[in-house]
């Protein structure tokens, strides 16, 4: 990125080794005993080191994760392609007018409300999505890509129209009619869905998600029937991702945490 902060010192994707050599040594007797007795003993070997260290009180029980560590070192990150201070302003503009519709939709005369934190708190994942990753159904590709399927946090509706807004997709009027879906503007237009629903706004939303953590397990089998799809040859899909974003207390459902498994079985890497 232009303007970054900390230098780009250690070309690496992992945390610096305290004691380089005393690590090279045990990396060398595990290759020997590899080496000179193969990987049963190896395995066993490295088991009772681990047994050992638990008998001496050292935990290791964190052993199998890890701090997150880019994939990418700081030294080959590409420059940011957008404009960073136009956008940093776009976000402002779209978390200002989300919070401020969803004020207005709380005055005491319909004290209806709406969640105002949690587009502001996912606005810079939402914006760089829509600036640079999400491709439409006629995003100019040569026609192969059939376009991404967004599973937007159902809370962070307000940010969605508040970007609508700025678009010139919705009108000033509208805004004022969030959550008021059976109310009509002064020119006829309908009011805005409390969440996203296909049935409530067909030119809007394309898919629901909200309750029950239906946002992570319908897009994690949406990712799996576009790769039946490919496969079958009935679509190609092979270009497609499924993005999620989950929140707001969603990994507490069930349903949210229980098709995790088969994400990992399948191989979906056309979900984010």
């Amino acid at each position: 990125m232009t303007g970054e902060v900390f230098p780009r010192t250690r070309p690496t994707s992992q945390p610096p080794d305290r004691d380089p050599d005393e690590t090279a040594e045990w990396f060398a007797s595990v290759d020997a005993v590899a080496a000179r007795h193969g990987p049963d003993r190896t395995r066993d070997l490295l088991r009772r080191v681990n047994l050992h260290a638990r008998s001496t009180g050292i935990d290791v029980t964190d052993l199998a994760e890890t701090d997150y560590i880019n994939t990418i070192a700081p030294a080959d990150e590409p420059d940011y392609p957008g404009d960073e201070s136009l956008e940093r302003r776009i976000r402002a503009l779209i978390r200002w007018n989300a919070a401020v519709m969803v004020a207005r939709a709380n005055r005491p005369e319909l004290g209806v409300g709406g969640h105002i934190a949690t587009y502001a708190s996912a606005a810079d994942l939402y914006e760089v999505g829509f600036n640079h990753f999400f491709r439409g159904k006629t995003a100019p590709d040569g026609g192969r890509r059939s376009g991404d399927q967004i599973y937007f946090q159902g809370h962070a509706s307000p940010g969605m129209y508040a970007r609508a807004f700025l678009e010139g997709r919705l009108s000033e009027g509208q805004l004022d009619l969030f959550r008021q879906e059976t109310r009509r503007t002064s020119d006829g237009r309908p009011g805005l869905a409390s969440y996203p629903h296909p049935r409530t706004m067909p030119d809007f939303w394309e898919l629901s998600t909200v309750s029950m953590g239906l946002g992570a397990i319908n897009s994690i089998y949406q990712a799996r029937f576009n790769r039946y799809l490919t496969h079958r040859g009935i679509a190609d899909t092979s270009d497609s991702r499924v993005w999620a974003f989950v929140g707001d207390g969603e990994m507490d459902e069930p349903e949210a945490q229980g098709a995790l498994t088969v994400a990992g079985r399948e191989g979906l890497d056309n979900l984010v």
